[in-house]
C-alpha cells in the first residue's frame, strides 16, 4: 500500500505533467516555435534531466514518473525549436 505521502507526490506528479501537455500538443501540432525561447528550453531540459536523475537515485516513484513524462515533452519542443532555427 502507498504511503499517503507518495499518493500526495504522485497527485502533484500528475497535475504538473498534465498541466504542461496541451501546450505541448498545440506546438508539436502547429510546428510553430517562433515565440519559444531556446534558452528557456534549454535550460528547462537540463532541469527536468537533472531532476529525473535524482528521483532514479532517491527511487522516488512521483519524481520519475512525472519528470520521466515531462523530458519527452520538453526534448520534443526543443529540437522542433532548433529545426526551426
Amino acid at each position: 500500500m502507498l504511503r499517503p505521502v507518495v499518493i500526495l507526490g504522485l497527485i502533484a506528479a500528475a497535475f504538473t505533467t498534465v498541466a504542461f501537455i496541451p501546450q505541448a500538443v498545440k506546438t508539436l501540432q502547429t510546428r510553430h516555435t517562433a515565440d519559444i525561447s531556446f534558452w528557456m528550453y534549454l535550460l528547462l531540459n537540463i532541469g527536468v534531466l537533472l531532476w529525473l536523475v535524482y528521483g532514479i537515485l532517491l527511487g522516488d516513484l512521483a519524481l520519475i514518473l512525472a519528470n520521466g513524462i515531462t523530458v519527452i515533452w520538453t526534448l520534443a519542443i526543443l529540437f522542433l525549436k532548433i529545426k526551426n532555427g
